[in-house]
């Protein structure tokens, strides 16, 4: 079935979405069009309002319609510890856990062969957010347990350690409820490497 062009322009501004393919982006198009004015007029305008209005935090980078975002607008947090992740949805994935630090949100992971170093991840931000941080004793690594997430982990630990603060890296290993022979190796592995003693 050939769409009109309108119709095939929804179709693949629906398509930059992650995980919507040609069949979905098909499906919602016409959803909103057959069933849904209201609720398609509703997103256009959510959608347009959110990209005009939605900017960086200045001083953790994530996603913000202020200049500071609630985190870093909030003076009970502790000033002592900060996380470092990879980008705004992990702020909020930490957030959920209970951790009341700082943030600083890389833009990604050192990835050299995709022009990826470490001034387009933000690292001369993140050296300038730490010396500034007189308060500061402890850096949190919450990067991914990619190749890549480890590489950007060991590079500014290997910046921060020299400036005396304590620098730890989040565990990796079995999930909890996990059973041992589903967990793939490298898994295990730092499961074994991360393990420490029980106390008792």
């Amino acid at each position: 079935m050939s769409f009109s062009p309108l119709i095939r322009q929804l179709i693949d501004a629906l398509r930059i979405l992650p995980g919507v393919g040609q069949k979905s982006a098909q499906r919602m198009a016409l959803q909103m069009l057959e069933r849904d004015r209201s609720g398609g007029m509703r997103l256009a305008s959510a959608l347009q309002q959110a990209m005009e209005g939605v900017g960086h935090c200045t001083q953790c980078r994530t996603l913000s319609e202020d200049a500071l975002c609630p985190q870093c607008a909030d003076p009970r947090r502790d000033d002592t510890v900060l996380c470092i992740v990879q980008s705004p949805m992990d702020v909020f994935a930490v957030d959920q856990t209970g951790f009341r630090g700082r943030y600083f949100v890389l833009k990604g992971h050192l990835s050299p062969l995709d022009g990826q170093g470490p001034e387009a991840i933000g690292i001369p931000a993140l050296l300038a957010r730490v010396e500034g941080a007189e308060a500061l004793r402890e850096v949190i690594l919450a990067t991914n347990p990619t190749v890549e997430g480890e590489a950007t982990a060991h590079y500014i630990s290997q910046l921060l350690i020299p400036r005396g603060l304590i620098v730890s890296r989040l565990a990796h290993g079995i999930p909890l409820g996990g059973e041992l022979d589903l967990v793939d190796g490298g898994t295990l592995a730092h499961a074994f490497a991360g393990r420490k003693p029980m106390g008792g």
